[in-house]
């Protein structure tokens, strides 16, 4: 939630002088004081005292109106609570506004508005009848958006008006919100694309507590720890409580890399080829976090996602939750590379680290999306699938999505793609417009069983 106060010291009614009163005068404002003037002009020149009066009256009031607006002195504060802030495309959000009169005064007729980008649906406006001193009124709105992206809600502002419809005053609060829409996510079946069914296993377990007394690395005791596992040797030297280590699983990793290159995807807009890569990304990041896998999203520019700690993969438990929230707002905002090859991607999957993408434990999980490929863009991502213990990549072709290759980029036929791809180990399948990434997922783990793909490490 988030509060804020409108700008000026003295709330809603102040602030901006009487100039900036004047400027709020309405047609109808305007319309009685222009006519007062005339009938005032008119009653001098023919002498008419009668006329003279109504002149002066019709004159007077949108100045009055001004005045009596400018010196109220109430004030409101304002929230507004998004619910919830990150949001799948296609899918409603709910913003709930609160408007609490903290002044002593009851406040009059109000009208609310909160501005929204046009993506996300109309300007809500809403008319708020008389707040009492110390009450509120709260009232609420949906949005919206079909595209990705982060919108900005706000600020929130108030237009305040006199019983005549003369004057009218707008005065904006200074806080905002963020709405993060994210790319749609579809559930996928469990296949096996490596050696294991998900990111745990026996062949993956590392031992830390060994056989020996010697060799036993102790922790300090947690609570609910079984008193079996006290380690006595070593609570007597460090003087606390200190139990054996269990085996610990050590998390095979899995990386999702997105080709983001403007040449290799022709097109714009939700049914884009470039929009369904996003799509699927997403759903192959939630679904192999959800295997248990340490993940990390990799683009053509060689950027990692989350950071490069660890060499850019998610750690388990919170952390993982976080990594997986960074990620998906990361997909939120992605947009085309000016890049023209694949070679920054290519020397992060090679400097993955221990135990994934080089450092010597080759178990890494590859799975790729890639647009348009040239010859020289072709071998690269052959050589990608070196040290991995599976790599599956998914090929969006322009001419099955309706648009043409860039131009100056000689890319082979869509067949010739695959087929190098998969004499280079890959899983590799075309990812044409109208099929489910569900149908192509389960494809991918029925190839790698027919084929028997075990790896291709160096």
């Amino acid at each position: 939630m988030s509060a804020g106060a409108p700008r000026g010291a003295g709330g809603p009614g102040d602030g901006g002088g009487l100039r900036a009163s004047l400027s709020g005068l309405t047609t109808r404002g305007r319309s009685f004081l222009a006519a007062g003037i005339a009938a005032a002009a008119c009653a001098y020149v023919l002498g008419q005292g009668e006329l003279l009066r109504v002149g002066l009256l019709l004159a007077l009031l949108p100045l009055i109106c001004v005045y009596a607006l400018h010196r109220t002195r109430y004030r409101v504060s304002g929230s507004r609570r998004l619910s919830p802030d990150r949001v799948p495309a296609g899918t409603e959000a709910r913003v709930q506004l609160r408007m609490d009169n903290v002044s002593r005064l009851p406040t009059g007729l109000l009208m609310l508005q909160d501005r929204v980008p046009y993506v996300l649906g109309p300007r809500p406006r809403f008319v708020l009848d008389r707040v009492e001193p110390g009450g509120h009124r709260e009232v609420s709105y949906r949005v919206r958006s079909d595209l990705r992206g982060r919108y900005p809600l706000g600020p929130l502002q108030l237009r305040l008006s006199d019983p005549f419809g003369l004057v009218e005053l707008t005065r904006s609060f200074s806080t905002y919100d963020t709405l993060t829409v994210i790319p749609r996510t579809e559930p996928l079946p469990p296949v096996r694309l490596t050696g294991e069914s998900n990111g745990y296993g026996d062949g993956s377990r590392r031992s830390l507590a060994l056989a020996g007394d010697d060799d036993v690395i102790p922790r300090g005791y947690r609570r609910g720890d079984d008193l079996r596992r006290v380690h006595w040797r070593s609570t007597a030297r460090y003087g606390e409580l200190m139990v054996r280590r269990e085996e610990q699983p050590q998390r095979s990793r899995a990386t999702v890399l997105l080709d983001t290159r403007r040449l290799a995807f022709d097109g714009a807009g939700p049914d884009s080829a470039f929009e369904w890569a996003v799509s699927a990304a997403a759903s192959s990041l939630v679904h192999v976090l959800e295997q248990g896998f340490s993940v990390r999203l990799l683009t053509d520019t060689g950027d990692s996602v989350p950071g490069e700690g660890g060499g850019g993969f998610s750690s388990g438990g919170q952390e993982s939750a976080e990594a997986a929230g960074l990620m998906m707002d990361t997909l939120a905002v992605v947009g085309h590379s000016d890049g023209a090859g694949l070679s920054r991607a290519y020397d992060a999957v090679r400097a993955g680290g221990g135990g994934g993408f080089g450092g010597g434990g080759g178990d890494g999980l590859l799975i790729a999306f890639f647009g348009d490929l040239d010859d020289v863009q072709t071998e690269l991502a052959a050589r990608m699938r070196q040290r991995t213990s599976g790599a599956v990549a998914f090929v969006l072709d322009s001419a099955s999505w309706g648009g043409q290759p860039a131009p100056g980029h000689a890319v082979p036929p869509l067949e010739e793609r695959l087929r190098r791809l998969g004499d280079a180990g890959w899983t590799a399948l075309a990812a044409p417009p109208g099929v489910a990434f569900g149908e192509l997922w389960r494809r991918a783990g029925t190839a790698r069983v027919a084929t028997g793909t075990t790896g291709g490490r160096e």
